[in-house]
């Protein structure tokens, strides 16, 4: 049995969308991150980073203890690993996954939320970020519509490199971006979403999700420190 600690955002949705494509059986246990369930510590003995999603494996492989994993990427490379699906058993493609894996997890993730961040959320328009960060997502998007000329799925057969970044690139419009420029990925977009359980995993706790307007929800979310 697993436990899904989790929020509708595209990192928890990554999770939620795996584990509806593997048929695996799962608790939710849900962090409202607009709440500050993050900062609790019984979860934080699991996601010291204060982040979701987090998981608990309670049957890992091989049986003995509890495993928890934080971090989306980690999480999505232990659960198609455990259950021998949506990765692959050869180095070669092992690597073609692992590359666009951590490339949405260290470019495609990150730049988009700033795009997110300075276009819907800060507190005053700061012209210099939004261009900076709805320019890097264009050019993120040019790499990955390259990849998807010659490629059905991102690294070929449809991947975790895929659950990775699809939830991220449905929000190109909060990104500034026109997918009329990007033909090869709005393609892609297409073929994930017709895909049931991956349709499924992106709608898990829909009615969960509102905006963030007010400053209490602006406070536990933005500008956190150390302390």
């Amino acid at each position: 049995m697993i436990d899904l600690y989790y929020w509708p955002t595209p990192n928890g949705q990554k999770i939620s969308i795996l584990l509806e494509e593997l048929g695996a059986t799962y608790n939710i246990q849900w962090v409202d991150i607009g709440k500050g369930d993050q900062f609790k510590a019984d979860f934080l003995a699991i996601a010291p980073n204060n982040r979701m999603p987090a998981i608990v494996d309670h049957a890992p492989a091989g049986g003995g203890a509890a495993i928890s994993i934080f971090e989306s990427g980690a999480i999505l490379l232990y659960l198609a690993q455990k259950h021998g699906q949506f990765y692959s058993d050869d180095l070669r493609q092992q690597q073609k996954i692992n590359q666009w894996l951590f490339w949405q997890m260290g470019g495609l993730g990150p730049m988009a939320g700033q795009a997110h961040h300075f276009r819907q959320y800060a507190p005053e328009q700061v012209p210099y970020a939004i261009e900076r960060y709805t320019n890097e997502c264009n050019r993120l998007y040019g790499v990955l519509n390259k990849q998807l000329a010659d490629n059905e799925f991102i690294a070929g057969d449809y991947s975790i490199a895929d659950m990775a970044c699809w939830p991220w690139a449905l929000l190109y419009e909060r990104q500034g971006q026109d997918i009329a420029q990007f033909p090869h990925l709005k393609r892609w977009l297409d073929a994930v979403q017709a895909r049931p359980a991956a349709a499924k995993g992106l709608t898990l706790g829909a009615e969960q999700r509102r905006s963030i307007t007010d400053e209490a929800s602006r406070k536990v979310l933005f500008n956190q420190t150390a302390r």
